[in-house]
């Protein structure tokens, strides 16, 4: 625990401890711009004592967004983005922003285009027909990623997090589920890292020498003719050849196998409940079908650092740059064993998102733990309201419907359930 708050070099800036706020989606964003929402949030989870924290999913370009409720790189938003910068920095914290593109994970009528992946198909899960970039047209696109970092600096922020994961933009690049391209950006794996490699020499040649460039990468993409693990350590040493500061392990595919990336099972009462009938009528719909939502969102027993068993083969395999953990931190025991099995980094968001104060409360108390009931209620309402514990919604003054607060009931008995039959040995 000695370690926990120590200082960390992470390339040209110092944090304050090894606690990082991770890029969970806020949507609090509106009209793709910040609010005082939004920096609120981040400037209690600094005053909350991480080390820094982690603005998430601003897309690089228009065609990459995919709600309204998300950041979208442009000039007219510097000056609120500074003031927000300005503030985390006055709580003691370093301010990073995750970077990225949705590819096909969007709709014409959010991103004004006809969206964009590596290969021409329909994605089911928006649902919507999207078309191959041209070349010239990931040209412009790596160039756009480079610009974000210079926007990132002069918005006042220390480091940028590249998403390269989760069925996104670079990972439909990198995935031979969705890239079927025969050009020098498919086919083959090197081909298949190409733009992923091109957006990071853009990056890293922009950030210079004063700011800080992690990545966010699949360890496995955890879905039919995806990346598997063994693929995934081939695409962490790709990163790890650019000499980025960092390197953020993560897993899963946001449209096949959402629950393997947030942990533990679906609220799909709660996501039906909140979700917008403009963007996701079928899905709304098939979602209050009995027997289907389990098929198209598989659940999962939640378990306490659920990516740390996967972590640790990487591990073993990649030593010259420092490996990030995320995944299911609940309490100052956790943070403890991540420092045990050698990691220099972690980062949290669901604990956060409860107690922005867990910091605090785990350098007060070694034991302290955060309550968190793994319900994903605030993954349920994150995608079209905001990011928010039913806790939080219920001292706000919101009223959450009872066939809601009984969902939550039984989520949270099943997942305590599930921690206490791994800590007793019996799976």
């Amino acid at each position: 625990m000695d370690k926990l708050f120590t200082p960390f070099q992470l390339g040209p800036i110092t944090l304050r401890n090894r606690i990082i706020r991770s890029a969970a989606f806020e949507n609090m964003a509106r009209n793709n711009a910040p609010t005082q929402a939004l920096q609120d949030y981040h400037v209690s989870v600094a005053r909350g004592g991480v080390g820094m924290t982690t603005v998430a999913y601003a897309a690089v370009d228009l065609s990459g967004v995919s709600f309204d409720g998300q950041l979208y790189v442009r000039p007219e938003i510097i000056p609120e983005m500074k003031k927000m910068t300005d503030a985390i920095h006055a709580e003691g914290a370093k301010a990073s922003i995750q970077l990225g593109h949705c590819g096909n994970m969007t709709h014409f009528y959010t991103c004004h285009c006809m969206p964009v992946s590596a290969d021409t198909w329909f994605n089911l899960y928006s649902p919507t027909i999207h078309r191959r970039l041209k070349v010239e047209e990931i040209h412009r696109l790596v160039k756009k990623f480079g610009e974000a970092v210079d926007w990132a600096r002069t918005c006042g922020f220390d480091c940028v997090e590249i998403h390269a994961g989760h069925a996104y933009l670079i990972s439909q690049f990198i995935s031979p589920r969705t890239n079927h391209r025969h050009d020098r950006y498919g086919g083959s794996f090197e081909n298949r890292v190409r733009f992923m490699n091109e957006v990071l020499d853009e990056v890293m040649a922009h950030a210079g020498d004063d700011m800080a460039v992690v990545v966010k990468t699949n360890m496995w993409d955890d879905c039919w003719h995806g990346s598997d693990i063994e693929e995934g350590i081939k695409i962490a040493k790709e990163i790890a050849k650019h000499k980025v500061h960092g390197i953020v392990l993560s897993g899963g595919t946001v449209s096949r196998s959402p629950m393997t990336i947030l942990g533990g099972a679906m609220p799909y009462k709660t996501l039906a409940h909140y979700m917008n009938m403009k963007s996701f009528w079928w899905l709304k719909a098939a979602l209050n079908i009995p027997g289907v939502a389990p098929i198209m969102m598989p659940t999962q027993p939640f378990k306490e650092l659920y990516f740390m068993d996967k972590a640790k083969i990487f591990q073993k395999e990649i030593q010259d740059v420092p490996l990030i953990y995320v995944g299911g931190v609940q309490s100052g025991d956790n943070c403890r064993q991540i420092m045990d099995e050698g990691f220099e980094l972690f980062q949290i968001a669901h604990v956060l998102i409860k107690d922005p104060e867990f910091v605090h409360h785990v350098q007060e108390n070694p034991h302290y733990h955060a309550g968190c009931g793994r319900s994903n209620y605030c993954v349920g309402r994150m995608y079209t309201l905001d990011m928010k514990c039913h806790e939080c919604v219920e001292r706000d003054g919101e009223k959450i419907p009872a066939r809601l607060q009984k969902e939550i009931a039984k989520l949270e008995g099943k997942a305590k359930e599930s921690v206490a039959a791994q800590k007793e040995g019996k799976c």
